[in-house]
């Protein structure tokens, strides 16, 4: 059994008072009160939806070894050493990290942040890291990797305890890079606290997650603060096409560089040639051929080779590697007919992302080729961004299907109305209403002609539908296939 002294553990925090002994033996740290037991330090987090510390007298029943709080009891028990703090979401970063070693410390940890792109960006970095040679890991919305063994997701960052043994993972693996998406939550709750990062890329900001941080400017804030932490040897690189790019980089002590696809920055790259299966790019002076498709996906492949390069790969062998990389799974993912019809699965679902993958699609068939949109919006999340994403998708579209996309405690029917709210008369003359989300993508398929293409957006990756706290098998990509083959 693995034990640290709890003054060890300490060493990290700063503690506003400390009440009872701190020369014991630690057998584990929790934040989670049923996993709490003797000799265990537990971690009073205030979450959003409840308080660690109303779980304290519990937790002191069963003779932990010691208490991390912002309030302490009224009633202190015996034998149990207490420690105010004055965040204790940051110090349950900082005591995760020391308790499995301080793992980020012995990895090159890359983390990657905005709206759209982090998946595929961190994705694509861990993929170069495996072409020069080296063993890497990934934390990711889709899935995690300890070098080549898959361990399932649930979070776009994970807690901060599972974070660091992952991580930790990783070290005893052999691994020498890391690559993760830093979540707008996930910086807000301190998750990554105590990590040591060598750099940082910014992708861009749109709206989002306005349920959980109310307005833009506090969901930029929640991203510049994984900026504002950065250590001064490590290097930020953002999107200087993006307005929040500049802000991002105002307070960080880490070296900034850019990438752009419009203006002179340190990585720039240009559009030779785009294709439904491909594109030429130009990347500082390089052509390179890519398996990606859309301008969206050349600011993604722009920020994997400057923060390639800029984590210590040799630039010319990441230019040639870079035609090597292949899209991620639910990521402009493509399928075609034997009868010409081509459809498109991707996880778009905000209106920026969904303008990014229509323009694309647009771009490639022309003015008079033809797309038909399958697409609804997540139950419990941004009410506001519902009519937007439906005008948009109607305004690039020949066709639009609004559907049920995880309605989560809400009635997909309702979701569909608040859609229909941002669509004109003549609109809604070309847009079918229907709920069940596999009949619609049969439906777009059927509806399809030769040359045409239908897009099933924002599910990607997930193979689930969630309804009612349940999740029920359902993969946007099984059933295009099934759909295409019928």
């Amino acid at each position: 059994m693995t034990t640290i002294k709890l003054s060890r553990l300490l060493e990290d925090i700063k503690p506003l008072e400390v009440i009872g002994e701190t020369d014991k033996n630690i057998i584990g740290v929790h934040s989670d009160s049923r996993k709490a037991q003797k000799d265990s330090l537990f971690v009073a987090v205030r979450g959003v939806t409840t308080d660690g510390h109303k779980y304290i007298p519990v937790v002191a029943s069963t003779h932990v070894g010691a208490i991390v709080c912002e309030e302490l009891p009224t009633s202190l028990s015996n034998g149990i050493t207490y420690i105010k703090v004055a965040d204790s979401a940051e110090a349950l970063g900082k005591l995760a990290s020391a308790w499995y070693g301080h793992p980020s410390e012995k990895l090159n940890l890359v983390g990657v942040t905005g709206t759209n792109g982090k998946t595929t960006t961190a994705t694509l970095l861990y993929e170069m890291a495996k072409l020069e040679g080296y063993k890497a890991g990934l934390l990711s919305t889709v899935c995690n990797y300890v070098h080549e063994k898959a361990i399932p997701t649930t979070h776009t960052t994970p807690d901060p305890l599972t974070l660091n043994e992952l991580l930790a993972e990783m070290v005893e693996a052999g691994c020498d890079y890391a690559f993760m998406e830093v979540s707008s939550h996930a910086a807000m709750q301190k998750r990554i606290a105590g990590l040591k990062f060598k750099g940082a890329v910014f992708s861009n900001l749109t709206r989002d997650h306005l349920d959980y941080h109310k307005t833009v400017e506090n969901y930029m804030n929640a991203k510049k603060m994984f900026f504002d932490a950065l250590p001064a040897d490590a290097f930020a690189l953002v999107n200087a096409d993006d307005k929040a790019g500049a802000y991002m980089v105002q307070n960080t002590k880490a070296k900034v560089y850019t990438y752009s696809l419009r203006s002179d920055a340190d990585f720039r790259c240009r559009v030779l040639e785009t294709r439904l299966d491909g594109t030429l790019l130009e990347l500082n002076g390089r052509e390179i051929e890519v398996g990606f498709t859309g301008r969206f996906n050349a600011y993604n492949l722009t920020a994997v080779y400057g923060a390639s390069v800029l984590t210590g790969f040799p630039a010319e062998e990441v230019a040639v590697n870079m035609s090597k990389l292949v899209p991620v799974a639910g990521r402009f993912q493509t399928f075609r007919s034997p009868s010409g019809v081509t459809a498109i699965v991707d996880y778009a679902h905000t209106p920026d992302a969904l303008i990014n993958v229509l323009d694309t699609i647009r771009q490639v068939v022309g003015a008079d080729g033809g797309i038909i949109t399958v697409v609804g919006a997540g139950g419990n999340r941004d009410h506001g961004k519902r009519p937007i994403m439906a005008r948009e998708a109607a305004c690039r579209s020949n066709r639009l299907i609004l559907t049920s996309d995880n309605p989560r405690d809400e009635e997909p029917e309702a979701i569909i109305a608040e859609m229909k709210e941002g669509l004109t008369d003549a609109e809604m003359r070309r847009t079918l209403c229907i709920t069940d989300r596999r009949e619609a993508i049969r439906t777009a398929i059927a509806m399809a002609q030769p040359g045409e293409v239908v897009l099933v957006a924002g599910k990607g990756h997930e193979p689930y539908q969630e309804i009612k706290g349940v999740r029920h098998h359902f993969d946007d990509r099984e059933e295009v296939t099934a759909a295409l083959a019928n």
